[in-house]
């Protein structure tokens, strides 16, 4: 199962656009968490999302795409496939 990071920045857009976006982006199957080879979970950094599937990069860019879209705002959207993640500084769930 491949494993993808998204981030998605709403142009001129304020929290309320963001919590919109939120729920958009997790009825595309989009976490705003990350858990750790140990089982622990941490929150992501605002407007990063995960996704874990057997789609492809483009297949996860349109996903994140079609909820950003739904917010009515502009945005930009960058999707990275990972073999592997390491972090510092995440708030545990």
């Amino acid at each position: 199962m491949a494993q993808f990071t998204t981030r998605v920045v709403l142009h001129n857009a304020d929290w309320k656009n963001y919590e919109a976006l939120h729920g958009y982006m997790q009825s595309a199957g989009f976490k705003r968490t990350i858990t750790s080879d140990d089982g622990t979970t941490y929150h992501l950094p605002d407007a990063e999302y995960d996704y874990s599937g057997t789609a492809t990069r483009a297949q996860v860019l349109e996903k994140a795409k079609a909820a950003a879209a739904r917010t009515g705002k502009t945005y930009s959207v960058l999707v990275t496939e990972s073999s592997g993640r390491t972090w510092s500084g995440l708030t545990k769930v």
